[in-house]
């Protein structure tokens, strides 16, 4: 079985790409992480059939973990981890610091409910 696969879901398509950037580079380029931003025109939203496309982008049976910003975005991953069949799962993490430590999970090759720790611990990390 492969490695579990991230996708960061955003109202904004270029905030989805620079976290899932970082999250690549921290996992070394070892973990699929796709971004799934804004609406189907390129607008600020967020558009199921561009989560759905990613989360079949990035699953090869690991699992994949959803990290998700605000609003819609988080209402729309959590219909879509319900629904998937596929095992997929939102982390309540936040963003950017969550898809950093789940690719940095990932990579070392972590298991799906590992992955979600890892990105779910990111709260506890606090700058002052």
């Amino acid at each position: 079985m492969g490695k579990v696969g991230l996708v960061v879901v955003s109202h904004s398509r270029r905030l989805a790409e620079g976290v899932a950037e970082l999250a690549r580079e921290m996992g070394m380029h070892r973990v699929r992480v796709q971004a799934a931003g804004g609406d189907a025109d390129g607008g600020l939203g967020t558009s199921p059939e561009l989560v759905d496309r990613a989360v079949r982008t990035v699953d090869d049976g690991a699992g994949v973990v959803l990290l998700a910003d605000i609003g819609s975005a988080v209402l729309i991953s959590r219909m879509l981890a319900e629904e998937a069949d596929t095992t997929v799962v939102l982390a309540d993490a936040p963003l950017v610091e969550g898809a950093v430590a789940a690719a940095s999970a990932a990579a070392s090759g972590a298991g799906l409910t590992e992955v979600v720790a890892a990105a779910q611990s990111a709260y506890r990390f606090r700058k002052t």
